[in-house]
């Protein structure tokens, strides 16, 4: 089972790395010395502590810890379906949960349907006795019958009022909404200093401008303007940049969520086949494969709609980018086919073809989320008195995007992992997801 004992924090310098701080300056420090004690980072090119343990950077690049600013984490109840914390002798754990997202540089997420397991999940890390991504959690608010509704504008500061009482941070609004309850849960949150994520509701089709409101702070998707358009044209795409940009609303694009329908809704011979499969519980795997929404009912019209989508986002994300709008990395995790952690190299890959700089791409995963998130004195950057969320890679990802994947070791605060623990961490996980669903199936045949 992987844990978090071999990992330990300590002092250690990182010699003679090129280190990309993702400053707003972003000033390339080349050959440098990075020290970091315990779990910050405590010079540049400064002293080095007597017995810190050196990690050879020459001829490797530095980058803060990447943020997933939307994810869906397994946790119990989740995905209408139980994970399980034991199946006779084999164990999932909340390591298991978070060991893809470390294992890819991914050192912080925000969860947009959080739920009180993950409170427990975010304290077993904050503990030490898991090696995981920092947490930031969002009360998810819809309309309806089911989960944390409100139907109504008294209902709706209500469950924002309880919903801060219970601890959640933010507030995530859903497509369920009526134009008034969604009003009165936006201005409610304002007051008591929480900001909203989430769709823009059914309820203002036609009269999208109206959902821009104070304190509506970022939107989850593209594809949110896309139901917003009838035409999905240029034109229509730097109307909703504009209304972003005078309310002060950021974008999370989530590209390669609709990527991955598309694909689905075509066939699921990619999904089957995907080498990051193993790392994914076999319940889910299950759910993905014989229960896939994407691929059920799917008709030519469908994936011709999805395909028009796919290419109204490229134009939104090139809107928001002209119009100054800031763009934050987020993959919506947890969908069928984005596995967690190596779905953000993906989205960075997707949101440079839409026309991001590799280093604004980069912004939008590092620096950027952490302004957004209120921890920019904390992480988002390389600066002494930061946390030690950093990733250490073999090529410069500004020359190409994709060298985020060539991982050679990962800080999670302070947590040092070399490529040879990142690969036992994922080998160990993929083997006990092989002997859960040999289990599973073993117990199926018996019934």
């Amino acid at each position: 089972m992987a844990s978090a004992a071999s990992p330990v924090r300590g002092s250690y310098v990182i010699t003679h790395v090129n280190v990309i701080p993702m400053t707003p300056a972003n000033e390339l420090l080349l050959n440098a010395s990075v020290v970091v004690e315990n779990h910050k980072i405590t010079s540049i090119n400064g002293p080095i502590p007597d017995g810190a343990r050196a990690i050879n950077g020459k001829g490797k690049w530095l980058i803060p810890g990447l943020m997933d600013m939307h994810v869906h984490v397994p946790t119990d109840g989740n995905f209408n379906t139980t994970y399980p914390t034991r199946t006779a002798t084999v164990f999932t754990s909340t390591q298991d949960v978070m060991t893809p997202f470390v294992a890819n540089g991914v050192t912080t997420v925000f969860e947009l349907i959080a739920q009180p397991g993950h409170f427990g999940q975010r304290n077993e890390i904050l503990r030490g006795d898991v090696v995981g991504p920092r947490m930031a959690l969002a009360a998810f608010i819809n309309g309806g019958d089911q989960g944390r509704v409100a139907n109504t504008p008294s209902d709706g500061r209500q469950t924002v009022r309880i919903a801060k009482a219970d601890g959640y941070e933010f507030i995530k609004v859903y497509s369920q909404l009526d134009v008034d309850t969604y009003k009165a849960i936006v201005d409610e949150a304002r007051k008591l200093e929480m900001k909203v994520v989430g769709h823009i509701p059914n309820a203002f089709k036609g009269r999208a401008s109206e959902a821009f409101v104070p304190n509506f702070s970022l939107v989850a998707h593209a594809e949110e303007f896309a139901k917003q358009s009838e035409q999905q044209s240029e034109l229509d795409a730097r109307t909703f940049a504009r209304l972003a940009k005078e309310n002060g609303t950021w974008l999370s694009p989530t590209l390669v969520v609709m990527v991955a329908m598309a694909e689905q809704a075509r066939s699921l011979d990619r999904l089957r086949a995907m080498p990051t499969l193993q790392y994914v519980h076999p319940l889910l795997q299950n759910k993905w494969l014989t229960a896939n929404r994407n691929f059920i009912g799917t008709t030519t019209g469908r994936i011709e709609g999805l395909e028009k989508t796919i290419e109204f986002n490229k134009r939104v994300v090139k809107a928001f980018k002209e119009a100054g709008v800031p763009m934050l990395a987020g993959t919506d995790a947890g969908s069928s086919g984005v596995v967690w952690g190596f779905s953000l190299h993906e989205e960075l890959r997707l949101l440079v073809d839409a026309g991001l700089t590799t280093e604004e791409a980069l912004a939008a995963a590092t620096h950027l989320p952490a302004v957004w998130l209120g921890l920019d004195d904390k992480v988002g950057t390389i600066e002494p008195g930061k946390f030690a969320d950093l990733v250490l890679l073999d090529a410069n990802p500004l020359s190409d995007i994709g060298n985020t994947r060539k991982i050679a070791g990962v800080f999670v605060n302070g947590r040092w992992l070399d490529k040879r623990e990142i690969d036992r961490m994922l080998s160990d996980l993929s083997r006990r997801n092989a002997a859960m669903s040999k289990y599973e199936w073993s117990r199926r045949a018996e019934l």
